[in-house]
């Protein structure tokens, strides 16, 4: 059964637009432990919410994994990973982070919980309820 992820991006490093430009990138420079231990448990097909963090602080797309924790190239110590993403969709409409902190079914996801991971999974029922959040 795939999982499923959120991963953190500031838009004006790398956005949503720049995935779907792009077509697939590799998810690297990760260099929290606990996140990057969530990129090594990635299979391809799961499931990936792209969330803008800093500017916009939303849910604004649903990516996928392409391919599965390899080295990471922009570490020079080889202790991380990176894996490659793909674009799916944008959402409907964004899910800023006011209302994923206001919606109680959401109370326990991990990013609300470890706001400084880059990478954290989610649950089929917060997965879910971001969607229904979304519009979709």
């Amino acid at each position: 059964m795939a999982s499923k992820w959120l991963v953190k991006s500031e838009p004006d490093t790398y956005a949503y637009a720049d995935l779907e430009r792009d077509g697939r990138t590799v998810w690297d420079g990760v260099r929290n432990h606990a996140a990057a231990g969530h990129l090594k448990a990635m299979k391809i097909g799961d499931q990936v919410f792209f969330y803008h963090s800093q500017q916009g602080k939303d849910v604004v797309a649903v990516a996928q994994v392409a391919k599965e924790a390899f080295p990471d190239a922009s570490d020079p110590t080889g202790r991380f990973v990176a894996v490659e993403l793909t674009p799916v969709r944008k959402l409907k409409r964004p899910v800023t982070l006011a209302d994923m902190k206001a919606n109680p079914a959401l109370a326990d996801m991990a990013m609300l919980r470890q706001g400084r991971l880059s990478v954290s999974p989610v649950t089929d029922a917060e997965w879910t309820a971001i969607l229904k959040m979304a519009g979709e």
